[in-house]
């Protein structure tokens, strides 16, 4: 491998983490100690308009969102319970199939669900917290459509993602804990790389986080 194609190589790999902001309410441990069980809510992914040609269909682009989101999901929810897996978290995860079942029962699509209080959501999934995950992109997720934008256009080429997670008390609805972050740099075109990213940062801020390792409450 020719050292131009080895820096190329170094260079899509790179992942460049930016500032985190971090809100965790005061009162926390006494939720943690009452909360059992969370549900994931499906990601809202909001893609720049611009990022495609111009004249492009709006449906287009939303299937584009909805794709993401997707493939979001799925890899959100199996680092969340891996980590639950190794006995790191104090509350269990509801498999996002039942998640997606109740809503679907409920007849409440990504519109309707917006509409919802986080309580009434709660009552519907049958949880004791919900997850949202909302994520905007500055290009869709498409290696192949990046690679050419950086190929054309070098290291100028700007590709990022703010991605800001939310956890709610089924209860009061209350926001109990929040993390914003961007993330930049390389190629953020992958669900996987993603999410493994955003673990990466929140993992010693995750509030769910169990004291003692290897022994279950």
């Amino acid at each position: 491998m020719s050292s131009a194609l080895r820096g190329l190589v170094l260079f899509l790999c790179v992942w460049i983490c930016g500032c985190a902001t971090v809100y965790t309410d005061k009162g926390f441990a006494s939720y943690q100690e009452r909360h059992q069980r969370i549900a994931i809510l499906p990601p809202t992914v909001s893609i720049n308009a611009l990022a495609f040609k111009a004249g492009t269909d709006t449906a287009i682009i939303r299937g584009q969102e909805i794709k993401e989101s997707a493939l979001l999901y799925r890899q959100l929810y199996s680092q969340l319970l891996k980590q639950f897996g190794k006995d790191r978290y104090t509350i269990e995860f509801q498999d996002i199939e039942e998640t997606q079942a109740r809503l679907q029962q409920a007849e409440l699509s990504d519109l309707a669900l917006r509409a919802q209080t986080k309580t009434r959501i709660a009552e519907i999934l049958g949880v004791d917290a919900v997850m949202s995950l909302r994520v905007y992109r500055d290009h869709p997720m498409s290696g192949g459509e990046a690679l050419f934008s950086v190929l054309l256009v070098g290291a100028s080429m700007k590709n990022e993602v703010q991605a800001n997670l939310s956890i709610y008390d089924g209860q009061s609805g209350r926001l109990l804990w929040n993390f914003d972050h961007l993330i930049s740099g390389g190629l953020v075109s992958s669900a996987e790389g993603m999410t493994r990213s955003l673990m990466t940062s929140i993992a010693k801020r995750f509030p769910y986080k169990r004291k003692d390792p290897g022994s279950r409450r």
